[in-house]
């Protein structure tokens, strides 16, 4: 099958799920009603006099943001992880490896037990800090791997990042032993959920994840010499400890920002781009891109099965991640194991 129908076939499937993520659930809403109240909403189309308001209300302020909020992190997840696993050469790593989501973790951990707010602004306060404290973990963990190894080998960041990861996890359960009040919602928090949110999470990651996405394609070429290894790569021109500095605060951008809104989702980072490269071949050019489509997809798919399955009573999205990533992290682990010994 050629490239171009592979795409074209990823990107129906992406619109596809969109239509499933708007219009099942409690109440069905028919592709032909959703195109008719986007039209109504965006271009002042003629609204059918049948669909009722509630139905537009429930398309436009509920669903339809929760729906693009899903693929958007699902796509700033995938994305990072395939750019993750080709810095650290290992197919197990993303962003959660070198402890991002740990330090949002202990960063919204610090905000609902102690109450603080940004004045003005209320409802950014959590993912603003859950963003500050992942990207300011990797910060320290890639500062402390350059210290102790100036050629920044790939094995010593991924121990320094499991070390801080580690160290967070413990500070955010310390501090949740201490405030048993809060300990459901940082329960809830960090296995995941797209649960009431609306535009303004939309509109702030949009732009975080475009523009962070074009920044990794940008580096295509360094990423498709980094899998020949770091020496040819070197060898190649390629500037070793800038480059990954980059692409990791990159990653830790995407990461942090996705996690902060929604709280800790797993597996759809290693997932994606593990099937995005047995479908499309290993050139970042097209790996990166459609792995966010793929990511996006899944997450989509996966948040509709965690409304749905148990309605009216809600699943965090993590735990359903969880239950198709863990045997696929399995797969992929003995796999590995198994090529290693042959």
């Amino acid at each position: 099958m050629r490239l171009k129908t592979k795409i074209f076939i990823t990107i129906a499937l992406s619109i596809i799920a969109l239509v499933l993520g708007i219009g099942v659930g409690s109440v069905w809403i028919p592709p032909k009603d959703i195109v008719n109240i986007l039209g109504y909403k965006l271009f002042s189309a003629t609204l059918n006099p049948d669909i009722p308001d509630i139905t537009v209300s429930i398309l436009w302020n509920l669903r339809l943001p929760r729906a693009l909020l899903a693929f958007l992190v699902g796509g700033a997840l995938s994305a990072s992880g395939a750019v993750m696993q080709s810095v650290l050469k290992n197919p197990l790593a993303s962003s959660y490896t070198l402890g991002v989501s740990s330090g949002a973790s202990l960063g919204a951990s610090l905000v609902i037990i102690l109450g603080v707010t940004l004045p003005g602004f209320d409802w950014f306060t959590l993912p603003f800090m859950g963003f500050i404290f992942g990207l300011g973990t990797i910060v320290l963990a890639v500062a402390v791997a350059a210290r102790l190894d100036g050629r920044m080998e790939n094995n010593t960041i991924i121990l320094i990042g499991i070390v801080f990861s580690l160290f967070a996890n413990a500070v955010t359960t310390l501090l949740s032993s201490m405030a048993r009040e809060h300990m459901q919602r940082l329960a809830f928090w960090q296995m995941g959920s797209f649960s009431m949110k609306d535009w303004s999470a939309v509109f702030i990651i949009t732009p975080i994840m475009l523009v962070s996405t074009l920044l990794l394609v940008h580096y295509h070429r360094e990423l498709d010499m980094m899998t020949f290894g770091e020496e040819q790569a070197q060898a190649m021109g390629v500037s070793l400890k800038r480059v990954k500095w980059v692409l990791l605060m990159i990653t830790a951008a995407l990461t942090g920002s996705a996690i902060s809104f929604v709280g800790i989702i797993g597996f759809v980072d290693l997932i994606a781009p593990h099937v995005v490269r047995r479908l499309f071949g290993s050139r970042h050019r097209i790996v990166i891109p459609v792995s966010a489509l793929v990511g996006g997809l899944f997450m989509v798919l996966c948040d509709l099965v965690a409304r749905t399955i148990l309605s009216p009573q809600e699943v965090p999205v993590g735990v359903v991640t969880a239950l198709i990533g863990g045997p696929f992290f399995a797969y992929v682990y003995f796999k590995r194991k198994a090529n290693m010994k042959v």
